[in-house]
């Protein structure tokens, strides 16, 4: 990537200039362009015109931060002491467990690189540019500053653009600024601030989306022609500040070294907290997700018990000076028994199965660590456009004056006429409402709820919705839909799907017309003539055209007149309009219709729709187009031509949810997982939003009314408020609109303080800062390759239900980490209890006499473990996994169950080999323990080598049973599955993972060739062949099988160190689309439920949380 690009100089933002200005800060000509002789220079003065978003990691990087990981460095401490000692086997066997872990770790970390590379790839722009006075096109890295660009409908713009030409000129800046609705573009400098009639005079008046001469990189040419010259290229474009943004590095607070802003101590608290950081982040311990960091701090740990059990030997053997090998050797055995060597690669190996599934499910993992803390997620930050909705627009309604409501239904796609059913119902002026909810007094703790509220969604359900008819007001409502439209709508047979070009607002309309066979290309077709055209003036927010009539219409007009059809902004209609509907419904419009027509649109407005007004009027014979056109006259004639219209009806168009979204924000709550929305659109619109896709309950009345008031709040209110006013809310907002990045960036903080783990999901360039500042950031495939880059998870389909999928893999491999931690834990445990009781085995020469040899120590660890660990990685999600709550972040995997768990078990496996050991040497040879039985084989040394032997294969099976043992952490192995009515459905629940099975039963028959062939038997394992001592193995065995089963009995029983379930309120998020479950009564209780869950942020939570959002 180049360096950052320089900012072109310009005496004010060119913006604020008048083109000649623009042309003469830049050297350049919007007749001729720039000069071949130009471009070399600029370009090697601005550079390519690329953002530098990162690129890919190289290669060596990923492998140093994969020899940086804690557990890897521990086991480099083990290889130097046992190379150190001359023990080459084992020396050698540690360093290809090194060699292991490195290389899975790298090669799946360097594959994640190279998939985003092909995503980047996916794309390579194009730009059309003046030069020499000739039109050329060329790559967009090759635009420079001064280029005067064309541009056209569906181009992507390539860089920031001084408009000065425009026609019709709409870009979808939707990406960059969160507006849904494509923003037209003027050549004027004279822009007003908002609200007022000042002009803007500095930059600081006005933030970008307002400034409407400017024409944004990577936006989209939804409408219209234009021209314009490039002001900024690369990083120097507002998408390039924003990328910047993301991966600007910010310090934490107290690192300053400013001893005249915060004191003379300063200095050296700076840097001894820098200094910390440093080393912290070396080690493992400060960065990374929580597991990462458990798992860093595990490693050290068991690293000093190595150390502390190193001088227990060392001490039992008086510091003999100098130290025998044999005492060194022990030392390092404890150490290595004390060590889970195979943890890092089971880790590694189950994230890639984890990864592969996922990408299987259309998301790809970049950052490793990314999955495993999706299973810790309490909060999901979610844009709408594009991600909770599909990011196009759709005709939900039309209203006619006759008093029909149409209604599309079935239909989640904008692009399909042949999609749904439309269908009508006739509406009559209702009585007014009585609100029972304002009635209500508090003392009304029960919540009984009249009769005639609990009847009022029966009673509507009672009126007869027809299928649509066109009747003569509807077909002419769908005339004037369909010509007052520049865009198209076809099948293409090739691709056997439909196709559409233009704005989106038109698409959806000409899309309804189409539904009724009356689209815009079969009316060409069958005679209508288009003679003249006022396209959108965003200064009117309208937009008229004029047709010829032809014979024999299906209308049944008359061909004497032409026709003028208008469509627009409701209130700027209906200030033109002197009549309202068609035939012997056509009233005037009075005051008091154009007060029905508005609270239709309020209607309309507050289920997420925006809303525009029909209508036409017969123009006074045929309309013939001027011969000329000049501003002043094409005023005066559009002024003419607007007037004395007459209203067809209201057209309500709405960005549709995803199918999938309310179903995928429902399991988030059964998981404790609350799902906010922040979103750049209207209020109203959001609220209708989040209320349809589940997200806020339709009836804010169910929840308390402190949390009610805060539910969905406007950017510039939330922008106002403190940090502390912020923490003091008791539930921070669901919904934010008119959403800037700074507001998502706060918010993202503000669930930080509550000690919340959160998701941030988006496509756009502005969601980018809150993408990488997120514990998970979460981008879509189809966004752009700022937000990409800047997220760890990228969803290839953009479907808000795969990051319900990631997040159900993510907890699906966080339990099962769980259950291969405390497998290969426990038997850690086990090992350490043997060796140092075994220090009280003392040979003639007063040596400690190793029970179980450090090769087979190696062996049991890294062979016989880690296979049954991978198997209990590949374990299927358990049915209860997405009805728990978010695992607490502060414990991670290890949680009271497991540690006491492995203790337990430990303990018990401890004493079930000791107890084999004694029963060998003590009770069959008298306590014979030989001289130097931990170096050669000799006649003395039989009873030791035959009781290593017997240890050796007990210890196998105890670690390999314990495998299938812990497929469930409390369900009895001779039952897991708690629904089988079979009488003994061990063997069925076993073999359903036959990774598992296999690796079990193969290891288990794996300790009859180390025990027999010899060399390998005595040589190298230090044991020897073995007979009757295989009935104290098989016996102790059992004993070990009855201590578990007792265990997991007695935690059933008392309910004791138990995972409870997600607490469920009154009302659930995606709950029957956010409709609320709600009976005659309720607890009050239930309300609590809600109200607790922002507490529990500033304690530490104890056992439950609450379904609607794990915390917030």
């Amino acid at each position: 990537m180049s360096s950052p690009t320089k900012t072109p100089p310009f005496p004010k933002h060119p913006f604020l200039l008048p083109i000649s200005e623009v042309e003469g800060a830049l050297e350049t000509n919007v007749d001729n362009g720039l000069t071949s002789a130009q471009i070399p220079q600029l370009q090697q003065k601005y550079g390519p015109n690329e953002l530098d978003v990162g690129g890919a990691i190289s290669w060596y990087t990923i492998f140093i931060r994969q020899l940086a990981n804690a557990m890897i460095l521990v086991l480099f401490f083990a290889m130097a002491l046992s190379f150190g000692v001359k023990d080459y086997i084992e020396g050698g066997v540690l360093a290809a467990v090194i060699m292991l872990n490195v290389s899975i770790g790298f090669f799946q970390e360097y594959g994640a690189e190279k998939k985003m590379d092909a995503l980047r790839a996916l794309s390579s722009p194009s730009a059309s540019v003046l030069r020499d006075g000739k039109t050329i096109v060329i790559p967009n890295a090759e635009v420079v500053p001064g280029d005067i660009v064309n541009l056209k409908m569906g181009d992507t713009v390539p860089a920031d653009i001084r408009v000065f030409e425009a026609m019709n000129l709409n870009c979808d800046e939707a990406s960059l600024t969160g507006e849904a609705i494509p923003v037209e573009k003027i050549s004027s400098n004279e822009i007003h601030v908002p609200g007022t009639e000042k002009p803007a005079v500095s930059e600081d008046e006005l933030g970008i989306a307002d400034r409407v001469n400017i024409a944004y990189a990577t936006t989209i040419v939804r409408k219209g022609r234009g021209r314009g010259i490039v002001i900024a290229t690369g990083m120097s474009t507002e998408v390039g500040k924003i990328a910047a943004s993301t991966s600007k590095k910010r310090r934490k607070a107290g690192r300053s070294m400013n001893w005249k802003k915060y004191g003379k101590a300063q200095p050296v608290k700076g840097a001894f907290r820098r200094t910390y950081d440093f080393f912290g982040k070396f080690l493992g311990l400060t960065e990374g997700t929580p597991l990462q960091i458990k798992l860093a701090k595990l490693a050290y740990f068991l690293f000093f018990c190595a150390l502390l059990l190193a001088v227990i030997v060392f001490g039992v053997n008086k510091f003999a000076q100098p130290l025998p090998t044999e005492v060194i050797l022990y030392a390092i055995s404890t150490g290595i028994a004390i060590i889970p060597e195979s943890l890092v690669a089971v880790l590694t190996i189950t994230m890639v199965v984890a990864t592969t599934v996922m990408r299987k499910a259309n998301v790809v993992v970049r950052d490793l660590s990314a999955l495993e803390a999706l299973g810790g997620v309490t909060n999901i930050c979610s844009d709408k456009t594009g991600t909770l909705t599909q990011g196009a627009m759709i005709v939900k309604k039309a209203w006619l004056p006759s008093s029909k409501v149409f209604t599309v239904r079935d239909s989640m796609d904008p692009s399909n006429p042949t999609a749904g059913t439309v269908t009508q119902a006739d509406i009559k002026p209702e009585e007014e409402k009585r609100d029972y909810d304002q009635e209500r007094t508090t003392q009304a703790i029960k919540f009984d709820v009249p009769e005639e509220k609990m009847n009022q969604n029966q009673n509507q359900k009672k009126k007869p919705e027809l299928e649509a008819e066109i009747t003569p007001d509807f077909r002419l409502f769908l005339l004037s839909a369909a010509l007052c439209n520049l865009s198209t709508v076809r099948y293409d047979e090739a691709d056997e799907k439909w196709k559409t070009t233009g704005e989106p607002t038109e698409i959806a309309l000409q899309v309804f017309a189409h539904r009724f066979s009356l689209g815009k290309k079969s009316l060409v077709g069958s005679g209508w003539n288009q003679i003249g055209e006022f396209p959108f003036d965003s200064s009117i927010k309208r937009m008229s055209v004029i047709y010829d009539v032809p014979e024999n219409n299906d209308a049944g007009l008359s061909t004497e007149n032409s026709l003028v059809f208008t469509k627009g902004a409701v209130e700027r209609i209906l200030d033109m309009c002197t009549h309202i509907g068609t035939g012997d419904d056509q009233r005037p419009m009075t005051e008091e219709v154009k007060t029905q027509v508005m609270d239709q649109m309020t209607n309309f407005a507050s289920q997420g729709q925006r809303v525009l007004a029909i209508a036409y009027r017969p123009w006074n014979g045929r309309y013939t187009p001027p011969a000329s056109h000049n501003p002043e006259t094409d005023d005066a004639l559009r002024s003419e031509v607007e007037k004395d219209l007459i209203l067809l009806g209201l057209a309500g168009i709405y960005d549709p949810p995803r199918r999938e979204t309310t179903a995928a924000i429902h399991e988030c709550s059964n998981a404790g997982i609350k799902v906010h929305m922040l979103t750049g659109d209207h209020p109203e619109t959001a609220k209708a939003i989040a209320q349809e896709v589940g997200i806020i309950p339709r009836n804010l009345g169910v929840l308390p009314a402190s949390i009610a008031e805060s539910c969905v709040i406007k950017a510039t209110d939330f922008d106002k408020l403190t940090n502390a006013e912020i923490d003091a809310l008791e539930e921070l907002p669901l919904v934010i609109a008119r959403c800037a990045p700074e507001t998502k960036s706060r918010m993202i903080e503000a669930l930080r303080r509550r000690d919340a783990f959160m998701a941030m999901t988006g496509d756009g360039v502005n969601d980018a800062p809150s993408l990488s500042r997120a514990d998970v950031g979460i981008a879509m495939g189809s966004g752009s390759d700022v937000a990409k880059s800047a997220a760890k998870i990228v969803l290839t389909d953009d479907k808000f239900n795969s990051i319900v999928a990631a997040i159900r893999e993510g907890r699906r491999m966080f339990e099962n980490i769980q259950k291969f931690v405390l497998h290969l834990l426990s038997s850690n445990v086990g090992e350490v209890i043997l060796l140092i009781a075994g220090l009280g085995f003392r040979d003639a020469s007063e040596l400690s006499v190793f029970p179980i040899s450090p090769l087979e120590i190696l062996w049991i660890n890294m062979v016989t473990s880690s296979f049954p660990a991978f198997g209990l990685g590949r374990e299927k999600a358990s049915g209860e996994v997405m009805r728990k709550p978010p695992h607490d972040k502060r414990r991670g995997i290890f949680t009271n169950q497991i540690l006491v768990d492995m203790l337990v078990y430990g303990v018990l496996m401890g004493v079930c080999t000791l107890m084999t050991f004694i029963i060998v040497v003590y009770g069959m040879y008298d306590g014979q323990l030989g001289q130097d039985c931990n170096r050669f084989y000799s006649e003395s040394c039989i009873p030791v080598f035959r009781a290593r032997a017997a240890v050796f294969a007990e210890l196998t099976w105890l670690i390999l049973i314990s495998a299938w043992e812990f497929k469930s952490i409390r369900r009895s192995m001779f039952r897991l599955n708690p629904d089988d009515e079979s009488s003994f459905p061990l063997f069925k629940d076993l073999y359903n993972n036959r990774f598992l099975f296999w690796a079990v039963a193969i290891g288990a028959l794996s300790v009859f060739p180390t025990v027999y062939i010899p060399y390998l038997n005595r040589d190298v394992f230090k044991h020897t062949d073995i007979s009757w001592e295989w009935g104290v193995v098989i016996g102790m065995t059992i004993v070990y099988v009855l201590g578990i089963e007792a265990w997991k009995f007695t935690k059933r029983t008392l309910n004791i160190l138990d995972d409870h379930k997600v607490v469920r309120g009154a009302w659930s998020q995606g709950e029957d689309g956010g409709k609320s479950r709600f009976g005659k009564s309720m607890s009050f209780s239930s309300l609590k439920s809600w109200r607790s869950r922002g507490r529990t942020m500033s304690n530490p939570p104890t056992t439950t949380r609450a379904s609607s959002g794990g915390q917030a």
